[in-house]
């Protein structure tokens, strides 16, 4: 392996603590990758020498995105229900039975072509590290097929055979949740780091999410929550209860759910493409930020209410929304994803770290909030490797 020198970078997003700020910025900037990983960080006129040599030419160089929270195993389109939704129709947790049904009757290539495709196309814009969720089979062997395929593109798949209750089980909830806990986490637990739930009405209420989310940490999985994101409920509560990494969407917070969030370890991850996808209220990430939460966000890619890869995109929401500065969605981006994936490795640039790093084709990290929809990647490695 060969090391290579990034020199002439015009600002530096470390995200280390030791450093000023919140992003820890270093102008006029270097960064030493050797292998898979950061070696040196620092001013440019201190850089050490290196095998190879490439000139950022003044533009703003960041960890790679941390996308915490993607649905990318599916079949078919929903073009038809978003449609009908930005003509008045109101948005409900019942649309995910159109992708079970396509995606029960694809094959296993064409998910897995499906799937490569849309993390090609994260990675274009930056993503290097992506979650990837289960959740649109719910049968024993499509949500254990589910998971195989994910676990061939990224290490983070998620069991979430309680996305909502199979079409079978429509007059049997409690059935459906024994074989979420029973048979179907048994042939799903290998192929899984994270168990997840859509705590909501229309989906399952407190006490079922609660059955689920044990089962799986028994089973050595770590929780993950679908929480508050249609109405107040009991989703974030729980969420911290039992230690999960994140309560996602949190789009209904009551003043106690934000003193859990900010008292506990878990983030709160907001998904602002699904709100602007379907016209709800965005998150208030300010208040949670206030209270001292740690915030991530992510981009819900998924067919129904989030049909967007782009990190990049739901910062500008963020910012634009959702009361966030352009600093702290782009820390919430790439740090707070990590946090919510309980990794620390990726979402920062420093020595040690995977060398996951993201080229602007501009000088400072805020033009992502400042030139919206506008394609600003330049390059992009993953782990020491140029894939863009």
């Amino acid at each position: 392996m060969s090391s290579t020198l990034i020199t002439n970078i015009g600002s530096l997003v470390t995200n280390d603590p030791s450093r000023p700020g919140l992003l820890g910025t270093v102008e006029r900037a270097a960064v030493v990758i050797d292998g898979s990983v950061v070696t040196w960080t620092g001013a440019a006129a201190d850089a050490p020498a290196a095998d190879q040599r490439i000139d950022a030419e003044g533009r703003a160089l960041l960890p790679g995105f941390v996308d915490s929270h993607a649905h990318l195993v599916f079949a078919g389109d929903r073009t038809a229900e978003f449609n009908a939704r930005m003509s008045g129709q109101a948005y409900t947790a019942g649309g995910i039975r159109t992708t079970v049904a396509a995606t029960r009757a694809a094959g296993d290539a064409e998910l897995d072509a499906n799937l490569a495709r849309f993390v090609a196309e994260a990675l274009r814009q930056g993503t290097t590290t992506i979650e990837c969720k289960s959740g649109y089979g719910l049968t024993v062997a499509d949500e254990a097929r589910a998971l195989r395929i994910a676990a061939a593109h990224t290490a983070e798949t998620t069991y979430l055979g309680a996305h909502v209750v199979a079409p079978e089980y429509a007059d049997d909830p409690a059935g459906y949740v024994d074989l979420v806990t029973g048979e179907m986490l048994d042939a799903c637990a290998p192929h899984a780091r994270w168990v997840d739930v859509f705590c909501e009405t229309g989906a399952f209420d407190g006490d079922q999410a609660r059955a689920v989310l044990t089962a799986g940490i028994k089973r050595g999985l770590i929780p993950r929550v679908h929480a508050n994101q249609l109405s107040y409920g009991p989703g974030v509560q729980l969420a911290v209860e039992l230690g999960a990494a994140s309560a996602d969407h949190c789009t209904h917070l009551t003043d106690a759910d934000v003193s859990a969030l900010a008292e506990g370890e878990t983030v709160a991850t907001l998904l602002p493409g699904a709100e602007f996808s379907t016209r709800a209220p965005y998150p208030d990430a300010r208040r949670l930020l206030a209270a001292g939460a740690t915030v991530a966000l992510s981009t819900d890619c998924n067919p129904g209410s989030s049909f967007t890869s782009s990190m990049a995109f739901c910062i500008a929401v963020a910012v634009r929304e959702m009361g966030m500065t352009p600093d702290e969605a782009v820390h919430a981006a790439t740090a707070g994803g990590a946090r919510a994936l309980r990794r620390t490795d990726v979402g920062h640039i420093a020595p040690g770290a995977r060398a996951d790093l993201l080229l602007l084709d501009a000088p400072s990290p805020v033009h992502l909030a400042y030139r919206p929809g506008v394609p600003l990647t330049a390059a992009v490695w993953r782990a020491g490797v140029r894939e863009v």
